[in-house]
């Protein structure tokens, strides 16, 4: 097979350029790998919680399990993954929504989707919890997560949506206790949430 060569300067030809079409078929072919573990992963955490072991994922991916180890040495680096990857789509619907013309059904809207996102997944829900606490400063996307939400919450406050007195630090509180009484059966209280909202409007 011969080699694709570029034309010099002086108009001769050199090999000492060539395709690197196959190395970068490799890094596609690894991305795609950790994309594949990463969704399969988030499914399993989510209805099986975080006791599968790392082969089954790797079954379940269709990749060997020494594909799953290379990527993600430990559990914990794969379900941090998984989190970071969650928080990541949660960021991308925040900024989205930022542009939506009505500030109050965008700020209201993703109040309900995040406490929704808690309750069907119960590993994630931990997490989430975990990282309203002192922790969630430590990470960069914990913080773009809740700069998001304060986004939401300021353009709805600006629009009269939102109470003036409402911050951040009260959106954390009601999301923690709503996610930690809700428990396990998976049941969006819709009730609840409605009550939260309508002390929460403007």
């Amino acid at each position: 097979m011969s080699k694709n060569k570029i034309s010099a300067g002086d108009g001769d030809t050199t090999d000492s350029v060539v395709a690197t079409t196959p190395e970068k078929a490799l890094r596609a072919d690894a991305k795609r790998n950790r994309d594949k573990l990463l969704n399969v992963a988030h499914r399993v955490f989510m209805t099986e919680g975080i006791s599968v072991s790392m082969d089954e994922i790797a079954r379940r991916a269709g990749v060997g399990v020494g594909t799953v180890y290379r990527h993600f040495p430990t559990k914990e680096d794969l379900f941090g993954a998984v989190i970071v990857s969650h928080k990541a789509r949660l960021i991308e619907e925040a900024n989205q929504l930022l542009y939506h013309d009505d500030p109050g059904e965008a700020f209201f809207h993703y109040f309900a989707r995040i406490i929704r996102e808690g309750i069907a997944n119960k590993a994630i829900t931990d997490a989430l919890v975990s990282s309203l606490n002192i922790d969630a400063g430590r990470s960069e996307v914990a913080r773009d997560f809740w700069r998001g939400i304060d986004n939401l919450l300021a353009r709805a406050q600006q629009s009269g949506s939102v109470r003036a007195d409402a911050r951040i630090e009260d959106i954390k509180v009601l999301l923690i206790g709503i996610l930690q009484a809700t428990g396990d059966d998976g049941t969006f209280p819709d009730r609840i949430v409605s009550i939260l909202c309508d002390g929460l409007r403007g």
